[in-house]
């Protein structure tokens, strides 16, 4: 089973998403207080089945929010980023060489967020 952790950053604190393996699946932006990284954590769990929007594809379809982002970084990588109702990144990946693993990515958030534990690093 998946687990979030929760650690201290230079400028405040974060959180990882790591799969049973213990390799972080998805990381957080930096949030000022505990309180706001457990809401941006819950913010994963409440949006881990939302559709993904391709932006690899030439003239994507363009999908609302909440919704993954699966896009090509400027090394050629795959990456997603997790996007939720008000539009704000909750959650980004590491970048990965296929759009399957990227993809796998995805689904393992599905899989692990929901009944991951919350600890502190």
């Amino acid at each position: 089973m998946g687990k979030f952790v929760i650690k201290e950053a230079k400028t405040g604190i974060k959180f990882d998403l790591k799969a049973g393996n213990g390799q972080v699946i998805a990381s957080s932006q930096v949030y000022k207080s505990e309180a706001s990284c457990k809401k941006g954590i819950e913010s994963v769990r409440t949006n881990c089945a939302v559709p993904v929007e391709d932006q690899t594809v030439e003239g994507f379809e363009k999908i609302s929010c909440p919704k993954f982002e699966v896009y090509a970084d400027k090394a050629g990588e795959f990456r997603f980023r997790l996007k939720a109702r008000n539009g704000q990144i909750v959650a980004t990946s590491e970048g990965y060489k296929t759009m399957k693993n990227c993809l796998n990515g995805i689904a393992s958030i599905g899989k692990n967020a929901p009944e991951a534990p919350v600890e502190k690093a």
